[in-house]
């Protein structure tokens, strides 16, 4: 605990910035997945009453369900646009740049929903979600980047794991604020849309007053001095030689390789395994159930017998045990490692999806596995937000060296919104024939995963990028790479600096 308080006075420059970060990251992704269900009632009316008074006849109801239901989907589309986008953007005009852009058409999107009811028009919701969307693929895609470019290796577990922290809070945040006694009335639900605004706003008036990344400045600007000076305003005074030594190595090493774009990333032998290993976590992030799990807590709790006014409410404690879990695993990953996290989280959702698919099948012939299905949910939850939730994005960040982190993080935007759109898509049929027999499909994934990593990711804990890199070079090509040390490092590219 001493040691926790003696970093965050250090490094209160980095943590400012992790905030600042998260505000505008990955918080408005996990906010504009909860936050569309509160308002899809006083949406679906507004759009029919506006069709009503414009060609005098209301819509067809399925017509109206389609207009929603796109409405939806729209975000992930432009979720996968503006992901696509941002490698390219993000290594032409820097990080930190296209992130304050990124907050303008969020704001743009934010005036849009304010004003659409104002104006009669439901096409401003559908542009405005369409903005949303591009400007959080943009967010989740550098906000991870970012994050674990302007830590240092003591604290990097700890920093990326934000990145769920956020994402879990703006889920949260979401299902407050949409609470009919809050802004999810009808009155009030074009407020609702457009509250998300604020966090881009407030990064917006912020994040220009912190700088770029430390290993950009040095590895890809070549401005040493502004690497000096960004590593003392995120660090602190002290002696970091070390993290200044190892941040070289990677310029020295990277001084050769350019930029790769996807397809040169795929076809490079050399981040083989590394991309086995991103396809692998991230696939499984979004098919282990989770969704599934959010779908079906309103039937448990339904047949639970709690009361109807109740739900919402208990559903809102399934979103604060996330956030909590988390927060939880923030503190964690940087003692038991994120290998453990990951197989271990993989492990122990199998089994509570065992149990999960036993007593739903059950239900009916014992009252009290209601309460025993309840229990699971949580406890389902809390396994995901200590595991897979935030060392997912940590093992991301740490496998890719600065050349090669844009592209991968394409296709983990990729991955991360076609799967969150085809998942949309086929899920409810999933549901319709397999009932709660949908979960083994999900514990099968999460069997195969848990013995993969268990298998064959390296732990990356406490490692510099070199060496992380040194040991997927063993998997790659079979044999123990020679890695970047002191006696092959080049004595001019060594200075010593006392922050």
């Amino acid at each position: 605990m001493a040691t926790f308080f003696s970093d965050l006075v250090q490094f209160q420059g980095l943590f400012q910035m992790v905030l600042v970060l998260g505000i505008g990251g990955s918080f408005p992704y996990g906010f504009h997945i909860s936050v569309i269900n509160s308002p899809s009632v006083h949406i679906r009316r507004f759009i029919n009453e506006t069709w009503i008074e414009r060609h005098g006849s209301p819509l067809h109801p399925e017509t109206i369900m389609l207009l929603w239901s796109f409405i939806v989907s729209v975000f992930g589309i432009g979720g996968l646009l503006g992901s696509l986008c941002c490698g390219y953007l993000t290594t032409r005009y820097r990080k930190k740049k296209c992130q304050i852009v990124t907050n303008l058409i969020m704001l743009v999107a934010a005036l849009l929903m304010a004003f659409s009811k104002t104006a009669k028009s439901f096409e401003m919701i559908l542009a405005g979600r369409f903005l949303y969307g591009v400007g959080t693929g943009f967010s989740l895609n550098i906000h991870p980047q970012y994050v674990g470019e302007i830590s240092p290796k003591k604290l990097r577990g700890f920093t990326n794991s934000t990145v769920s922290v956020f994402l879990t809070l703006g889920k949260l945040t979401g299902q407050v604020v949409g609470l009919r006694e809050i802004l999810g009335s009808e009155a009030l639900w074009p407020w609702l849309l457009a509250s998300s605004g604020l966090s881009a706003l407030l990064q917006l008036v912020t994040l220009p007053f912190f700088p770029d990344s430390p290993s950009y400045l040095l590895i890809q600007k070549g401005n040493e001095e502004a690497f000096r000076k960004a590593i003392r305003k995120l660090w602190g005074e002290g002696d970091h030689q070390a993290e200044i030594d190892d941040i070289m190595k990677e310029k020295v090493a990277m001084t050769s390789t350019k930029t790769l774009r996807v397809l040169e990333l795929i076809k490079e032998p050399s981040m083989r395994w590394q991309l086995y290993i991103l396809m692998t976590v991230m696939t499984t992030l979004q098919l282990c159930g989770i969704n599934a799990i959010y779908f079906y807590c309103f039937e448990v709790f339904h047949t639970a017998k709690f009361e109807e006014y109740l739900i919402p409410y208990v559903s809102l404690g399934v979103g604060l045990c996330e956030c909590l879990s988390s927060i939880l695993c923030s503190t964690l990953i940087e003692r038991f490692g994120r290998k453990v996290l990951l197989w271990g989280g993989y492990t122990l959702m199998c089994s509570v999806l065992a149990l999960l698919t036993t007593t739903l099948s059950l239900q009916h012939q014992f009252f009290w596995l209601h309460y025993f299905s309840v229990i699971l949910i949580f406890l389902f939850v809390v396994f995901y937000g200590i595991g897979p939730s935030g060392a997912s994005i940590t093992i991301m960040v740490e496998i890719f060296s600065q050349s090669f982190r844009p592209s991968a993080f394409l296709i983990v935007g990729c991955i991360n919104w076609m799967g969150l759109f085809v998942l949309g898509m086929i899920f409810p049929l999933i549901v319709d024939n397999l009932g709660p027999f949908c979960f083994l499909i999900f514990l099968g994934i999460l069997a195969l995963s848990a013995t993969f990593i268990y298998l064959y990711l390296p732990e990356t804990k406490g490692k510099s990028i070199m060496e992380i890199k040194a040991e997927f070079n063993k998997l790659n090509f079979g044999k123990k790479e020679i890695s970047v040390t002191e006696n092959n490092f080049p004595k001019d590219q060594l200075f010593c600096t006392k922050l």
